[in-house]
């Protein structure tokens, strides 16, 4: 069974067992976070698609750590005027692990 949930402006295809990053969630390690946006549920022949989303669908998930990604640099650079700026960024990330997907 997968299903399609949306969490922190994005899209996820995730199935029971996946481990993936999503945007920061306020919740700390160990606590399980349930996803009621859910867009789309495929379980072998039978599929539910949401209008956007489906009603009484729920994803269930496991927080599995919390984080910061890789910094990113963002630099700016004018030729011959000597302008340059230098800004670094690290985005924090929530790793998750799906337990369970409800219909």
């Amino acid at each position: 069974m997968n299903a399609i949930i949306k969490t922190g402006g994005k899209q996820y295809n995730v199935e029971e067992g996946t481990v993936l990053k999503v945007e920061k969630l306020e919740a700390k390690e160990g606590d399980t976070v349930e996803f009621s946006e859910v867009l789309f549920i495929q379980d072998g022949d039978n599929t539910l698609v949401g209008k956007p989303f489906i009603d009484g669908a729920k994803v269930t998930a496991e927080v599995v750590s919390q984080g910061r990604g890789k910094k990113i640099i963002a630099f700016k650079y004018k030729a011959k005027k000597g302008y340059r700026r230098k800004k670094g960024h690290r985005q924090p990330f929530t790793e998750i692990k799906i337990n369970t997907i409800e219909k």
